[in-house]
């Protein structure tokens, strides 16, 4: 995270865990889009999934999606960060 709140990522792709909308590695930083109109405050990445929290108390998760990590009520895979919406109403710290 940078200190405008803009989030970056780079490595292996699989999975979407990147959450730059496919599965291609990147080999130098990359500006993560889907958070251009947001200030992400924290990020956890792990291995084949990641989550964040916007300044307005969101959280958005991409990756792997099996066992249902992602907190979507589905296994899917999200390539794009996408909001928890079971979390709506709630803010996150």
């Amino acid at each position: 995270i940078t200190a405008d709140g803009a989030v970056w990522s780079w490595g292996g792709g699989g999975d979407g865990k990147l959450g730059h909308g496919d599965e291609q590695p990147q080999l130098l930083p990359k500006k993560v889009e889907a958070f251009a109109a947001q200030r992400v405050v924290a990020v956890s990445a792990g291995g084949s999934h990641s989550l964040a929290i916007t300044s307005d108390g969101a959280v958005w998760s991409w990756g792997y999606g099996y066992f249902g990590k992602l907190g979507h009520g589905d296994l899917q895979d999200r390539l794009l960060p996408k909001k928890v919406e079971a979390l709506a109403g709630q803010r996150v710290v």
